[in-house]
């Protein structure tokens, strides 16, 4: 039989209400979203808070993602959650832009931490505008801050939430992984470029060069849109048969319709149905990717 799919739900990212007005934003709106998405088939969830990725001093506070997660938590003690890190902090300390990360994964709070191996150019949109914000420099990541980023994991039990933006990013990942510097329980985030104009489109083509370097490291691995449909445009079906996971969410989501969370969900889960597969309960995802149940936890 066939092993399930993991889904991943990223419930905001950046995106404002003005782009679609079904995006939660406070920690009450992303806490009913995960729950929601919890139960109709997500087993991993993401999201962002309201201070900007665009910072000056690169810190997010760990309070928001705190009254987010505690009514999940409370409810599926065992759910899979991870947030995100300053994109425009250039030069801060990997200390202070990921402290956040570090201190949730300390707490025990949602299983993962978010590793991004590498640095990028990215905001530019189809039309070549670029928001003012992201137009001084790339999202920076250097080597001695990706082996900070794993190494701390590691320490802290957690499973890293690995971001591929470019092919570059996914061969550093791998040559730390043949290392042995990537922890147990990681997932690599195939993340291609819609709207945005960064790494790689969502072709067939592009989804096997990927694949072609991925593959013998036998790690984990799901797709997601940036600025996009995964479903619509056909590279969650691809990923789906060839044995991978699929993120959807309001962060990626772009497009004339403005959906909900919930049904972005049961469009993925309608999909994976129908190539005979079924999606991954938050217990199956954690034995798919080798993560240890909380002690006392029920599934």
């Amino acid at each position: 039989m066939a092993p399930p799919v993991i889904i991943e739900l990223a419930v905001n990212g950046p995106t404002p209400r003005s782009v679609n007005p079904h995006v939660p934003r406070s920690p009450e709106e992303i806490a009913e979203a995960a729950l929601e998405g919890i139960a109709r088939g997500a087993s991993i969830v993401h999201n962002h808070n309201d201070e900007p990725m665009f910072t000056a001093d690169g810190v997010h506070a760990v309070e928001p993602y705190l009254q987010a997660w505690g009514p999940v938590l409370e409810r599926h003690p065992d759910a899979l959650l991870y947030p995100t890190m300053a994109a425009g902090a250039r030069g801060i300390d990997v200390r202070d832009r990921w402290g956040h990360v570090e201190e949730l994964a300390r707490r025990g709070m949602g299983g993962m931490t978010l590793v991004d191996p590498g640095s990028v150019n990215v905001g530019m949109t189809s039309r070549a505008g670029v928001p003012a914000a992201a137009a001084d420099g790339p999202y920076q990541n250097s080597y001695a801050d990706i082996e900070h980023m794993l190494a701390r994991t590691a320490e802290l039990g957690a499973a890293p939430s690995i971001s591929i933006f470019e092919p570059g990013f996914l061969r550093t990942a791998l040559a730390l992984h043949r290392a042995g510097r990537v922890p147990p329980g990681a997932i690599v985030k195939l993340y291609f470029g819609g709207a945005l104009e960064f790494g790689l489109p969502p072709t067939a083509a592009a989804l096997d060069a990927y694949l072609e370097l991925l593959e013998p490291s036998g790690l984990p691995w799901s797709v997601a849109v940036l600025g996009g449909d995964v479903v619509a445009c056909g590279l969650a079906e691809r990923a789906v048969r060839r044995g991978g996971h699929v993120r959807v969410g309001l962060e990626d989501h772009a497009g004339p319709a403005t959906p909900t969370n919930r049904e972005l969900v049961d469009g993925v889960v309608a999909l994976v149905e129908r190539l005979g597969r079924s999606p991954a309960s938050i217990v199956e995802a954690r034995a798919l990717l080798g993560v240890p149940a909380r002690r006392g936890a029920a599934g």
